[in-house]
Order: structure tokens, then C-alpha cells, then sequence
């Protein structure tokens, strides 16, 4: 399987890695063996059709900052250039999500499907302002779309709500799906102020460059988007959640719901209407959990409400879920 992928951060670098300790095992199971023949990153990048090599990838990007010097006879291209030119099966999107109009992902994805190579991002950007779209343009070029990991990173929510609970009725959903708001309303029911809490998040790098894809609910917006469309059939985009952050939230809130036995937790809930907003709950619902775990609760018509727990975000845990979407893909294009 010919594979490109989009960036070249901390997620790439983990899926490179992993594809190349599991190289034999995949084949042994799955009978699939992976091949990275084109990568870039934002100065440029590289392709090779026989396979590029992983180690040198990331000692290249270790030492220059780009892959681009990966091999300095072959001439310099950028990422459009690679998804046009280079003869690959999947592409792989991790740069960083955009949510003003999604570039460059956009468009690294549109042009993979119309060349017909099936999709996997990990970038929410694309999904959370073109959701419907893209899946009618993969279904229209006959191609797979696959995004686990965007929601809940290397847990498998998305996954779980469509299979686990296949055949079943869904009536609604809420959950916990960022780590670093929830990491710092933790810190601020045990007494840090929403300052300390934020500079303590900061330092530990849990917080975006861009401060307010966290504090101001963006991401957990685009993943209720995602949710909403892949598991309700929903039809919905960013502008149609009601989004309030966590910066308005005040020690005094604090007390004020730990006083009710309650911690106040941004939640992300699809009941009728698509909501991101600060809300007190029950130290006793699972949904109640702490630190940078992530957790989603969901109400089916028959098997009452099921949570599911686990980690939201990390290069590796990530890197799981595009590897766990690769094998989908196998087995989808296998069984056609």
C-alpha cells in the first residue's frame, strides 16, 4: 500500500515509526505492507516510488527542521505537487486544522479524491467546515474517507458509536472532548486560579499555538461536528453550534458547583440542538472525569447510557487510530 502523508510533525513521525516496527507483523496479519513513496511538510518535501526511508525522514527533519533536504539531487516539491504527480493509494493528512477555511488540508484532501486515492485525516479543520461535502465527493469518486482519529485521538469513539453499538438507535450524545480545558478546570477545582491553571497547561504543552481553539471551544466544536454528522447523519457544519468557552468560568463557578457535588466541565452535547459550552456535572456521572482524559456518553434507545473513556490527544495514541483506519481500508477494498 503506496502512502503519502501531509506534514511531517509529531503524529507523522509516530506513524512512521509505527509503520516500520509493525512492518512484519501487518504483512503476517493483515496482509498489507506499507510504503511511504511521497512526504512533505511546510518548506517542501519528498517522494520516492520505490519507498522513502523512514529513519532518514525524521533525522533529516530532526537536524533541518524540514524534510525537504531529505535528498538535495532531486528537485524541491511542494505538497500539491506530490498529491498530483506522485502514483500513491492513500493519503495521510496531519497538518495542523484550520478553522477559518481549512487550508492547506482542504485542498491536499479534495485533490487526493479526485485522483482517486482514498483518505485519512487526523487534521478536523476539513470535516468541521465541509463535512457533507467531502464525504459526497469520496462517495462520488468512489473512495474511502476515514478520520478516527480526530475525535478522541488513539480512543476509538468514533468507532465504538458505529460499530460497538451498530443497530442501535442513538438519541443523543455528550462528552468531554478536550484534554487541556478539561486539564484546566481540574486545576481550578483544586485552587488554581483560571491564570495559574492556563500558564500551568501551557507550560506542560498541552495548550494550542492558538490559545483559543481550546479556550473558546473551537475544537471541541469541530469534533461535535464530526460526531453529529458521522453518527446522527446530521448534515451540519462549525456556524451551527452554539459555542461558549471556558474563560468566563470563575473560581467562584468553581465553588459554587463543588458546594452541589458538582465540577464544572466543558461539554460538547448533541439533544436536539449542537452545544459547546461550560456546564456542572455530577461527581459521580462518569462523565466526570479529570486531567486530560477525554469521555463521551451515549443514550441509545434500548441500551440505556454508555460511556467511553481514554486519552484525547498524543503523537502516538494518534498515530494508533490512522494505523487502525489503514487496516479498515484493507479490509473495505479486500472485500470489494
Amino acid at each position: 500500500m503506496r502512502i503519502i502523508i501531509c506534514g511531517f510533525g509529531t503524529v507523522a513521525q509516530s506513524l512512521a515509526k509505527l509503520l516500520v516496527s509493525r512492518m512484519d507483523d501487518l504483512y503476517a496479519k493483515y496482509g498489507i505492507k506499507p510504503r511511504i513513496v511521497g512526504a512533505f511538510d511546510s518548506k517542501g518535501g519528498v517522494s520516492d516510488p520505490a519507498g522513502l526511508d523512514v529513519n532518514r525522514l525524521i533525522e533529516v527533519k530532526k537536524k533541518f527542521g524540514t524534510i525537504r533536504k531529505y535528498d538535495k539531487s532531486k528537485k524541491n516539491m511542494v505538497g500539491l505537487d506530490i498529491i498530483n504527480n506522485v502514483d500513491a493509494d492513500v493519503l495521510v493528512e496531519t497538518t495542523a486544522s484550520n478553522y477559518r477555511d481549512a487550508e492547506p488540508g482542504m485542498s491536499h484532501i479534495i485533490s487526493a479524491m479526485k485522483r482517486r486515492m482514498h483518505v485519512i485525516s487526523v487534521n478536523k479543520g476539513p470535516l468541521a467546515l465541509a463535512f457533507p461535502s467531502l464525504m459526497e465527493l469520496a462517495t462520488y469518486n468512489q473512495v474511502l474517507f476515514r478520520f478516527s482519529g480526530t475525535v478522541g485521538g488513539g480512543t476509538p469513539i468514533l468507532d465504538y458509536a458505529k460499530n460497538s453499538l451498530r443497530g442501535e438507535q442513538i438519541t443523543s450524545f455528550a462528552g468531554i472532548l478536550n484534554g487541556t480545558t478539561n486539564y484546566i478546570l481540574t486545576n481550578m477545582a483544586r485552587g488554581m486560579s483560571f491564570e495559574a491553571a492556563l500558564k500551568d497547561a501551557k507550560s506542560k504543552g498541552y495548550v494550542e499555538a492558538d490559545e483559543s481553539l481550546d479556550l473558546d471551544g473551537l475544537d471541541a466544536a469541530a469534533k461535535l461536528v464530526i460526531l453529529a454528522n458521522w453518527i446522527m447523519g446530521m448534515k451540519v457544519t462549525m456556524p451551527d453550534i452554539k459555542r461558549t468557552g471556558i474563560r468566563g468560568v470563575t473560581t467562584k463557578d468553581i465553588k459554587a458547583a463543588a458546594k452541589k457535588k458538582c465540577a464544572v466541565k466543558l461539554i460538547a452535547s448533541c439533544n436536539k440542538e449542537l452545544i459547546v459550552a461550560p456546564r456542572e456535572v455530577p461527581v459521580d456521572d462518569p462523565l466526570c472525569v479529570n486531567g486530560t482524559l477525554n469521555a463521551i456518553s451515549f443514550t441509545s434507545e434500548h441500551s440505556g447510557t454508555q460511556t467511553i473513556i481514554g486519552r484525547g490527544a498524543g503523537g502516538t495514541e494518534t498515530a494508533s487510530s490512522i494505523l487502525r483506519d489503514l487496516l479498515d481500508i484493507r479490509k473495505e477494498i479486500s472485500r470489494d
